[in-house]
């Protein structure tokens, strides 16, 4: 299994639900690096998006594509290719350096609510990397790129949503505890659409306690190939 996948891209489905969808662009890859299309009443906003085949297809279920979101600085995957073929704009965060230069398609900053989406931006607090998750509260819906993920690689045996091996050891908790989440939309992963909040509480909770268990796994992971 290739850590990540290249090529032509026989695109998986995941997350469907009434306010969006997901895909694995390359289902068999063990980053399972997943992008989806968020559908709101300001048209439809893909996260991360990584191109596939027919993929177009899938979003023209949901409506016109408004919009382009980076929510991590190493997230530009196929952001700008996304942007030129629907003819709109890569929405960046405000305070995310490094990104815009490397986005070869027109780029928007925005804080606060990602336009009339019902979405909003909060920063991830993390000293590796730059990083924001949406949220919308109406509807419950987390969207989280890199922090959180289901990602074999990412969670132990035991949990449903686990946090990325590097902040193991210094969770960012602060940057959701005021978030209840219904479902949670992950940059690696299927996401979490049952008991999602309790899989988030438990997940940021016991990621210190968890971290050897995932560190052996994360091992033995790599020794299989």
């Amino acid at each position: 299994m290739p850590m990540k996948g290249t090529g032509t891209a026989a695109y998986e489905e995941i997350d469907r639900f009434e306010g969006g969808v997901g895909w694995l662009a390359y289902p068999d890859e063990r980053m399972q690096r997943a992008s989806h299309a968020l559908a709101t009443d300001a048209g439809v906003w893909l996260v991360d998006p990584v191109d596939a085949a027919g993929i177009d297809d899938l979003l023209a279920e949901f409506g016109e594509v408004a919009g382009v979101v980076v929510l991590l600085d190493r997230h530009k995957r196929d952001a700008a290719r996304f942007a030129t073929r629907h003819d709109v704009s890569v929405f960046i965060p405000s305070w995310m350096s490094g990104v815009a230069g490397d986005i070869d398609a027109p780029v928007e900053r925005f804080d606060g609510e990602l336009d009339e989406t019902g979405y909003r931006l909060r920063m991830v607090a993390t000293p590796l990397w730059q990083e924001g998750a949406l949220y919308h509260e109406d509807d419950g819906t987390l969207v989280v790129s890199e922090a959180l993920g289901t990602a074999a690689y990412m969670r132990t045996d035991t949990e449903r949503l686990g946090v990325h091996p590097a902040l193991r050891l210094l969770p960012p908790r602060k940057s959701f505890r005021d978030f209840t989440p219904e479902r949670v939309l992950v940059g690696h992963g299927a996401g979490v659409h049952e008991h999602a909040n309790p899989a988030l509480g438990a997940a940021l909770s016991g990621s210190r306690r968890r971290a050897p268990a995932l560190y052996l796994k994360t091992a033995r992971l790599a020794l299989s190939g």
